[in-house]
């Protein structure tokens, strides 16, 4: 579905970053694995190119043919200077770029473990800057190529907080909480969509959201039974349970789709 199209996944190095770079690669495309620690990138491009090369669907494809359908590139989400040096190595080696994906997750110590009323504001400023500020400046930057380029997809992804009020029920007795800022953020990202949907309408670019459910990632188990309980089928979802929605938004199939959320959570929201 992605044949030869080259898609930058920022944060690609990260838990749903990998997922989404070996769902590119198994579907024909480039996928680049654009993240600001690079000793951790170029470590997801070989547990990714072991990965595929187990898998049954790609036993076939030869090492070297791999290891050209994932690249490698430093990216600071934050920095103007950053971006455009990433996109003009990539525009040089390809001559496109056919997708964004804004998935990295930047955040400060404090990320999450303050409540709602001993969160410092000077704290959710960064976190502000450094997310939905970074999902804007890239965003930017990578609408001003695709514009140039004649065409272009971008996909951020955002959460069912960023759509929904959190379920509490779910964290009595945990450590966890749901910070305010992340809702915060992610209903942002929701709306950054919309509008840039409609601002960029007839440029042959498109934008679009995923708000995912939960991903499972060693939460405790009282947790997950409660989140359990709102879910209709499985609860907590696997990274990969994000990738079929993934590769849809950045194929033709979805080629008339455009400034939407895509729901991907289990009906926890129901």
């Amino acid at each position: 579905m992605l044949q030869h199209q080259v898609i930058v996944i920022t944060g690609g190095a990260g838990l749903i970053g990998r997922s989404f770079v070996r769902a590119v690669v198994q579907n024909g495309g480039i996928g680049i694995i654009a993240d600001i620690n690079q000793e951790l990138a170029n470590k997801a491009k070989k547990d990714i190119i072991e990965e595929l090369r187990a898998d049954k669907q790609t036993q076939s494809a030869k090492e070297s043919q791999l290891d050209s359908m994932i690249d490698v590139v430093s990216l600071d989400i934050t920095s103007k200077q950053s971006l455009e040096s990433a996109i003009g190595y990539l525009h040089t080696k390809y001559g496109k770029i056919n997708g964004l994906v804004n998935n990295a997750y930047p955040r400060t110590a404090m990320w999450g473990k303050k409540n709602f009323f001993e969160v410092e504001y000077e704290d959710f400023c960064a976190n502000m800057n450094m997310q939905m500020g970074g999902y804007l400046l890239t965003s930017q930057q990578f609408a001003k190529y695709f514009k140039t380029q004649g065409f272009g997809n971008i996909v951020s992804i955002s959460s069912i907080q960023g759509v929904y009020a959190p379920k509490f029920d779910t964290y009595i007795g945990t450590q966890m909480d749901s910070p305010i800022e992340y809702s915060i953020i992610k209903a942002g990202v929701c709306h950054m969509t919309r509008y840039m949907a409609k601002y960029l309408a007839n440029t042959n670019i498109r934008a679009n959201a995923i708000a995912p459910g939960g991903i499972l990632d060693k939460q405790p188990e009282s947790f997950l039974k409660r989140y359990r309980e709102h879910c209709t089928s499985k609860g907590m979802l696997d990274p990969q349970d994000l990738a079929g929605t993934l590769v849809f938004l950045l194929s033709d199939a979805s080629k008339y789709i455009n400034g939407q959320v895509l729901i991907v959570d289990d009906g926890w929201g129901l």
